[in-house]
């Protein structure tokens, strides 16, 4: 039987970068669907479940794909609720690339220092890929704090990946230069996850900076999150630190999806969410050295 991998967008047009690398995975065949939602996605799911006999319901999978993170989730929940017993099917989420890119960004920061009982900041960390690399660090033993100009919507936030996956995370609004010093007082790691083209992070803030040892920026475009880093930087040494550019950490992003969308085909029972991602980049960047 084909390994058939439907791609449900919650995007109107589904995007052809998950189309790619579901078939770059190993899937035979991809079903790419646009515009899935909670409420017009309970047939796909049956058509899922109810076709194939036991032994080869793990050869068909679903990928949670799309912009919008929380609609991914949302879509994830209504996925989930649809199973029982052994009528299941394996699925992934990593709406807007969220979690492979988190993923791939932590994993070589566990690789370059042990981050238990270290202080990590996630600069303009209420995106999704900010989300989810707070919640990596902080399952990997950090104490983590996500910043935003808007306290509120930190709060929001981090209220939220507390309650989905049971960690501690701080909220803190940064809007001027004092704010952020305060910030980044005896912290540890610093990773800036910000729209593309904003500056959030000054070199004179973290060149000098005692307790600092990882500074990663998570932005390819100009100019850089992190004044002073360059994109292709992976633990390259600056000033005393290790730096991560958005390129250094790119390629194990796309090992990484890859090979979720391998391993879904392996059992019908497996869900991949932040938690279950991160450890599939560990083991891949553990597996070059």
């Amino acid at each position: 039987m084909k390994r058939l991998l439907f791609q449900l967008d919650t995007d109107p047009i589904p995007n052809t970068f998950d189309t790619v690398a579901g078939y770059d995975g190993g899937a035979d065949h991809v079903n790419a669907l646009g515009g899935i939602a909670p409420d017009n996605v309970a047939k796909l799911i049956d058509g899922a479940i109810f076709t194939r006999p036991p032994s080869n319901k793990k050869l068909t999978a679903l990928f949670v794909s799309g912009s919008n993170m929380a609609a991914g989730e949302a879509l994830l929940t209504a996925i989930t609720q649809k199973f029982f017993g052994n009528f299941r099917v394996s699925v992934m989420l990593d709406s807007n690339g969220a979690n492979t890119t988190a993923a791939a960004a932590v994993a070589h920061i566990c690789k370059a220092l042990d981050p238990h009982g270290k202080r990590a900041v996630i600069l303009a960390g209420t995106g999704p890929v900010g989300q989810r690399a707070a919640v990596m660090l902080a399952t990997a033993g950090a104490e983590v704090c996500i910043t935003s100009r808007q306290l509120d919507r930190a709060a929001q936030v981090c209220n939220a990946l507390n309650a989905r996956f049971k960690v501690a995370l701080r909220p803190q609004g940064v809007t001027d230069p004092t704010a952020l010093n305060k910030v980044l007082q005896r912290v540890n790691i610093v990773v800036a996850t910000g729209a593309p083209g904003v500056s959030l992070l000054p070199a004179v803030e973290w060149q000098q900076h005692p307790t600092l040892e990882i500074v990663m920026d998570a932005n390819a475009t100009p100019p850089q999150g992190i004044e002073g880093l360059e994109m292709n930087d992976r633990a390259t040494v600056r000033h005393g630190k290790r730096c991560f550019g958005a390129l250094g950490f790119g390629g194990l992003k796309l090992e990484t999806h890859r090979a979720c969308v391998t391993k879904l085909f392996e059992a019908n029972d497996q869900i991949f969410d932040a938690p279950e991602v991160f450890a599939v980049a560990k083991a891949l960047l553990a597996a070059r050295a």
